[in-house]
């Protein structure tokens, strides 16, 4: 009895965790496979859509969505932004400049590929932010997303494009020379957030970019905080 209770009833089991998703999106095939590849390396199946994209990303869930910034990236942008289950996705943009793609700043890209593709520059992408579309979100405070940013320090106004954003700060391109200790503000909106102006500090800076550190005093900085938990936990 104990025997056929065994075989009636063995083990259920653990069913295997459903891969994270990459929908591929207007791109030509050594695009397709060199990031087939990349992804493949962390585990993340990649799928190409060819036909009715917009749709797919309205009904479908995916964890991330790489598409050329050429015609109709706007629609599929909007379809996945809008969608219930796609709203938080990272998007990858590819091709075009940072200038360009700030005509799609209100969709939240993500970040850039070259275009075209090289292999070291776009493995490394992908293992830069291969976090978020794991949705490993504890292990990854920084988010990386591409907005407007304007940049008010040291007599100067720039125009410019973020570059990672978390509760604390905000990276920024820029090839201005602005100090390590500079007094700055800086403004800028984030899909579902409306535009913010907040106070900060240049707390390091590289050949083509900035680090700000929010003022801690800010009340500003309590929007951002709560922007990236509503990001993180969808």
């Amino acid at each position: 009895m104990d025997k056929a209770f065994a075989t009636n009833f063995a083990p259920i089991l653990p069913t295997r965790k459903t891969a994270a998703r990459t929908a591929l999106v207007g791109l030509n095939e050594p695009a397709r496979a060199l990031l087939s590849e990349g992804f493949r390396q962390f585990g993340i199946e990649t799928v190409v859509v060819t036909e009715n994209a917009a749709e797919r990303l309205k009904k479908e869930k995916f964890e991330a969505c790489v598409l050329s910034l050429g015609d109709g990236a706007d629609s599929v942008m909007e379809a996945a932004r809008s969608s219930p289950s796609n709203s938080r996705c990272v998007i990858y943009g590819v091709g075009g400049n940072a200038q360009e793609a700030m005509r799609y700043s209100k969709y939240g890209i993500n970040a850039m590929f070259s275009d075209p593709l090289e292999r070291p520059a776009t493995l490394k992408l992908i293992r830069a932010t291969r976090m978020l579309v794991l949705h490993e979100f504890r292990r990854y405070v920084r988010i990386p997303v591409m907005t407007e940013v304007s940049l008010v320090g040291d007599g100067r106004r720039i125009a410019t494009s973020s570059i990672e954003i978390s509760s604390g700060g905000m990276s920024v391109k820029t090839a201005e020379d602005f100090s390590i200790g500079t007094n700055v503000e800086i403004s800028f909106a984030l899909m579902t957030l409306p535009r913010v102006n907040l106070k900060g500090v240049v707390s390091w800076r590289k050949p083509k970019s900035v680090g700000v550190r929010f003022a801690s005093a800010d009340e500003q900085r309590q929007k951002v905080k709560k922007w990236i938990d509503s990001y993180l936990e969808n």
